[in-house]
């Protein structure tokens, strides 16, 4: 049950100002984020504290995240958006 709530959690806050985040996010979230590791996890929660503008430079390639932990997942998250 805690799995689910938190399942819950994670997609309400994957939903954002930016259509162009959801898209990346929420597919994420329900196909891969099982997949990560427990460590994994807490930072992809962390990358979602982010500022829209800046998740969306470092996702566009505009910026480098200055996090390399939070880079990591978003080299993740956008390779499988190419597959």
């Amino acid at each position: 049950m805690a799995e689910a709530v938190n399942k819950s959690r994670l997609l309400w806050a994957c939903r954002r100002g930016m259509l162009e985040l959801d898209v990346l996010f929420i597919p994420f979230v329900k196909e891969a984020y099982d997949d990560l590791s427990y460590s994994e996890q807490l930072t992809f929660e962390r990358l979602l504290t982010n500022e829209d503008p800046d998740l969306f430079a470092w996702f566009m390639g505009h910026k480098s995240c200055p996090d390399a932990e939070q880079a990591k997942i978003i080299d993740v998250i956008l390779k499988r958006v190419k597959v």
